[in-house]
């Protein structure tokens, strides 16, 4: 017995075993019982989903000679079976991606002049219309607008846009709309049950999702997965018939990312690259996985997941580990890595950084920096060095008020014990080591105009994001130490205001230097950069005095010493220097009788 494979085996006879078109079959169906009935029909959508499928259904109908009350042909009549056993001289199929020229048009002008010999109508199936060419369609167009009485169109195509307006304007549209996966599935269970094969419901839903909307690539897949899989579909099997990444991976991606598990999720990452998946695929389907949680989260949108009911289940279980924000957040994550993922130059290092961002989301705010995860707050990244400016800068302040203190002279005998007591000298106490408050990432420049006016200085300062504290804004000698110096250089380049990002780019790239306490000097590499430092060198200058707490500090920028004038070749200096150091270059170049260009 010849096989026949499931999608010309199980394709739809009548309107009602249509999958997926309720509304379309609908209208079809009583514009026959109603007679009413157009010229021409478009019949558009995607692939697989049942233009052809209809308009030969259609075209059986018009021609029924005895049609059943709700619009079906009867499949008894002389048409139904003449059609049925496809020896029909009344409707005609044309494939316009092979016969797009205007003489196949014209022919088929001419067989629109004989009448029907058996029916009503004589229907013309026109498939992929939109290959015809242009020529083609003008020649068409007059036809089709005041065709004979006798003669009905059906046009159908998967790209509409390509079609001339002209010819669309002649036609009633029908839109055909994609196969939703639970309609898939209900109709790939009926063929597997009449085809006697035993299957998991959830290894029909992947081969679903891997048609994409259409019927028919569903059924080739099916064949497919049965072959395989000798009459028993499971969910393993498919997915490694099929190369599909197991929907598993995304459920323990997201349950390490709520545990802060990066080094799991690397390894995880890891395995599956090794098995031949895409990164970009993975972050493409944990995106959708990631909303599938999100829809599951409430009752009102669950209807919205096109999955299988074990996997509904699943996702509804996650859903209440997973808090909102967290969701939001790696989604966001997700979409921008896709965005930026063709772009990348090392696209697997994209992937990575992706992944330990999104575990880092639900990260406390004091989490250990020695387990590997970044702080929450940018503010935690300056926590350890300003803690050591502190105790550098207080040092040396601490043992000068010790030194004040222990030099001052007695008071006096005569002095009386009430002033003896009062006397700051007497019961003055070392002060608190200063502290240098983080107020926030970024500065407001009223802020900063206010602190300019109240401290009087006349010249211009780089706005600051830290604050002098008052205890400190009289300190004019304190001592730093190279540490601070570049740390005070780094935060300045980082407060510069935007017409001067350039310099403070180049700024940033250099390494100033305590040449003799507390002397600054910063080497440039020419003229032109020391001189674009030279015109911002005093508000330079006085922003690391203030910053530092040392007016006598100052700054000196020196250009670099070049070791030497090297000459640039030309390029047959730099070949004849090739030949010298390597002979066999000149050997090739005779063997071959090359000259330089």
């Amino acid at each position: 017995m010849e096989y026949i494979v499931s999608a010309r085996k199980y394709r739809p006879l009548t309107f009602d075993t249509v999958v997926g078109q309720a509304a379309l079959t609908t209208t079809l169906k009583n514009a026959v019982k109603s007679g009413k009935l157009a010229h021409a029909y478009l019949f558009c959508g995607p692939r697989g989903v049942g233009k052809t499928t209809c308009a030969r259904i259609f075209a059986k109908a018009i021609n029924c000679q005895n049609p059943t009350a709700e619009g079906e042909a009867c499949n008894a009549c002389e048409s139904c079976q003449s059609f049925n056993e496809q020896r029909s001289l009344n409707i005609f199929e044309l494939d316009a991606a092979s016969n797009n020229s205007v003489e196949h048009i014209k022919t088929l002008m001419e067989q629109t002049r004989i009448p029907p010999q058996l029916g009503r109508y004589k229907v013309f199936i026109i498939d992929e219309v939109h290959m015809l060419s242009t020529a083609a369609f003008n020649a068409f167009l007059k036809t089709l607008e005041e065709p004979p009485a006798h003669v009905i169109f059906i046009l159908a195509t998967t790209e509409k846009h390509k079609i001339l307006p002209t010819i669309l304007s002649r036609c009633q549209i029908y839109d055909f709309e994609r196969m939703t996966i639970r309609n898939t599935v209900d109709h790939l269970k009926s063929v597997a049950q009449q085809e006697g094969i035993t299957f998991e419901e959830q290894a029909l839903a992947i081969i679903a999702e891997k048609a994409d909307g259409g019927m028919r690539d569903a059924l080739s897949i099916f064949d497919q997965a049965a072959s395989f899989c000798q009459g028993n579909i499971t969910y393993d099997k498919v997915i490694e018939d099929l190369n599909v990444l197991d929907s598993k991976n995304y459920f323990e991606i997201i349950d390490l990312s709520l545990e802060n598990k990066v080094s799991d999720i690397m390894m995880l990452l890891n395995r599956v690259i090794n098995k031949g998946f895409d990164g970009g695929l993975l972050i493409q389907g944990l995106a959708k996985h990631v909303r599938n949680v999100l829809m599951a989260k409430d009752e009102q949108t669950l209807p919205l997941l096109e999955v299988s009911d074990q996997q509904r289940h699943d996702y509804q279980e996650q859903a209440r580990k997973c808090p909102t924000p967290f969701l939001y957040q790696a989604l966001k994550l997700m979409n921008q890595c896709d965005i930026n993922y063709r772009q990348s130059s090392n696209k697997r290092l994209l992937v990575e950084l992706t992944l330990i961002e999104i575990a880092q989301i639900t990260q406390p705010d004091d989490a250990d920096a020695s387990v590997g995860l970044r702080p929450r707050r940018l503010k935690s990244l300056f926590k350890q060095l300003m803690q050591q400016s502190q105790r550098t800068t207080a040092a040396p302040q601490v043992a000068a008020a010790e030194t004040r203190r222990t030099s001052k002279p007695a008071p006096s005998a005569s002095a009386t014990p009430t002033q003896t007591a009062s006397s700051p000298t007497a019961t003055e106490k070392p002060s608190a080591p200063p502290t240098v408050k983080l107020g926030g990432l970024g500065f407001s420049w009223n802020n900063l105009s206010n602190q300019e006016k109240k401290k009087k200085i006349n010249m211009q300062i780089i706005p600051g994001t830290v604050a002098v504290p008052k205890e400190q804004a009289s300190v004019t000698d304190a001592v730093f130490s190279q540490t601070d110096l570049e740390f005070q250089w780094m935060s300045m380049c980082n407060r510069m205001p935007q017409k001067l990002s350039g310099i403070a780019t180049r700024m940033k790239n250099m390494n100033p230097v305590i040449t003799d306490f507390p002397n600054v000097e910063v080497i440039v590499d020419n003229d032109l950069i020391k001189q674009e430092m030279e015109d911002i060198h005093k508000s330079i200058m006085k922003t690391l005095q203030i910053y530092l707490h040392n007016d006598q500090l100052s700054l000196v920028i020196r250009i670099a010493e070049r070791q030497g004038h090297v000459k640039p070749l030309t390029r047959r200096e730099q070949f004849e220097l090739l030949s010298q150091k390597n002979p066999a270059v000149e050997k090739l170049r005779q063997a071959f009788d090359l000259e330089l260009a």
